[in-house]
């Protein structure tokens, strides 16, 4: 299976749309059961943190407007930056702000996925 930029960046705005309402199931087909993300508090996520926070509803998105910055493809690797206006709750805290977003996309044999993330916030 190959990729091109134009499907990242479809399955980019799918994501936004899973987060805003909590899509277990489309979390469970992209992201890779090994994914590691960095939270901008510095917690290192896992996959099953991160379906345990939307299922528990301790995930709560109020908003979420994204601006597209960058999509670079290496080989099965694409990685693309997202910068977000954010309003909401995480775990009992409230997140609020401007936020940037790195995430790593890796081709398989039968679908895509994603391997690795961080989010700073950048305002």
């Amino acid at each position: 299976m190959k990729f091109n930029k134009e499907e990242i960046i479809k399955l980019e705005y799918k994501l936004i749309e899973a987060i805003k309402k909590s899509d277990i199931d489309f979390f469970e087909k992209i992201l890779h059961d090994d994914l590691y993300f960095l939270a901008p508090n510095g917690i290192l996520i896992t996959k099953q943190m991160d379906l345990d926070s939307h299922k528990s509803k301790q995930m709560i998105v109020e908003e979420l407007t994204p601006s597209f910055e960058n999509l670079t493809i290496i080989d099965e690797i694409a990685i693309s930056i997202m910068t977000y206006e954010t309003k909401g709750m995480m775990l009992g805290n409230p997140i609020q702000g401007k936020f940037r977003y790195i995430r790593n996309w890796k081709v398989f044999p039968d679908s895509i996925k994603i391997i690795s993330g961080a989010c700073l916030k950048i305002e």
